[in-house]
């Protein structure tokens, strides 16, 4: 698989806020949230060293500081990281631009851009060669999706050329959708407006389309998932931990939960469904947790039901609640009886008090 590339060098793009992710992504970036036991950049950068990419430089902007000290010089990931951080956020184009200072690779040369909210399965090392084998321009990632009005939409003829980019049109021509991953050959980077803020979906992409050159399509229906979502990442977690995606980065073997050091699982208690249970997470018997992310520290008490939801560092869920499809924020102190559900997000540090929070009328 990888003595037929070159050393490839990526651009992760890590700088976005994770605005829809709040309030989980109010103290770490979305890149760093924890996913199926480890920061969700750790899948992907564990897939991109299986392909063979060598080193990564990450275009930070958002808590940009955090990064370095989770990651390093990348070497317990056998790459060489570098880190580049966006005084002002310059868009994908304008931070792509910004993080190929630091490339080493020649103007020929492919790159790779990743996006950091971005969980796939497809052969990275296909799409090199695919776009070396076409000499093409760019060569985008497409995937097929069931709503493609919320993405890119991206026509492409017989050949995988890619006829026109639109974004996010409530009429799409087809449900082939950007998907977030680019092979750029490096002097097309090196034309990208410097410190301006750029965008490739609506400018660097439909400007080459225009211009004649060559942008691939490289569609495939391997899975596919963007985690920008609360309902999304706690689905992101689940799939991998039940091996539905495969990662070297997972901390334990697959299955219905995966357990971290120091986690206490009653043997009374009911985890199932891909639940992440992380360091020190207590979950007592008689609870029930399915398909759920458990942030190191919080405790589910005995009684207490969490499904499909995100239960935030240091959090308790009290005797008898109900959380379902809900973000419980880092330190919050849910009382028991209470009811969450229906995409419900308690903020960091709240304390709800008993039965304070009902959906059902019973006593």
């Amino acid at each position: 698989m990888e003595s037929s590339l070159p050393d490839l060098e990526a651009i992760l793009l890590v700088g976005g806020q994770g605005t829809r992710l709040r309030p989980l992504t109010l103290g770490t970036p979305k890149p760093l949230l924890p996913t199926a036991g480890v920061p969700f950049l750790a899948h992907q950068l564990a897939r991109a060293r299986s392909f063979g990419v060598r080193r990564i430089v990450f275009a930070t902007s958002y808590k940009a500081a955090m990064f370095e000290p989770a990651f390093g010089d990348g070497e317990a990931f056998g790459l060489s990281l570098e880190y580049i951080t966006e005084e002002t956020p310059l868009g994908t184009g304008g931070a792509i631009r910004n993080a190929a200072e630091a490339l080493t690779s020649g103007p020929s040369d492919p790159v790779l851009i990743l996006n950091g909210d971005i969980l796939s399965g497809h052969d990275i090392g296909d799409q090199v060669r695919t776009h070396l084998a076409r000499q093409a321009a760019v060569t985008l990632h497409l995937t097929e999706v069931d709503d493609p009005s919320r993405f890119g939409c991206v026509p492409t003829d017989e050949t995988g050329r890619v006829t026109a980019f639109l974004e996010k049109t409530p009429n799409p021509v087809t449900n082939r959708i950007n998907a977030g991953c680019y092979v750029f050959t490096r002097s097309v980077i090196d034309s990208i407006p410097r410190d301006e803020v750029v965008s490739v979906e609506r400018e660097t992409f439909p400007g080459l389309i225009e211009s004649g050159e060559l942008v691939l399509g490289y569609a495939d229906r391997t899975y596919w998932l963007d985690v920008g979502t609360p309902a999304a990442f706690v689905r992101g977690s689940r799939d991998l931990v039940l091996g539905r995606l495969a990662s070297p980065a997972l901390p334990g073997p697959t299955g219905e939960y995966l357990a971290l050091e120091g986690a206490q699982v009653s043997p009374e208690a009911k985890v199932q469904g891909g639940t992440a249970v992380g360091a020190r997470v207590v979950v007592e018997a008689g609870a029930s947790v399915v398909g759920s992310v458990l942030t190191d520290d919080c405790v589910v008490e005995a009684g207490a039901s969490v499904t499909d939801s995100v239960v935030g560092r240091g959090a308790r869920v009290c005797a008898g609640t109900v959380v379902r499809d809900a973000v419980i924020g880092d330190g919050a102190i849910v009382g028991p009886g209470n009811e969450l559900q229906n995409g419900v997000r308690i903020w960091p540090g709240v304390e709800l008090p008993e039965r304070a929070l009902r959906y059902s009328s019973d006593v």
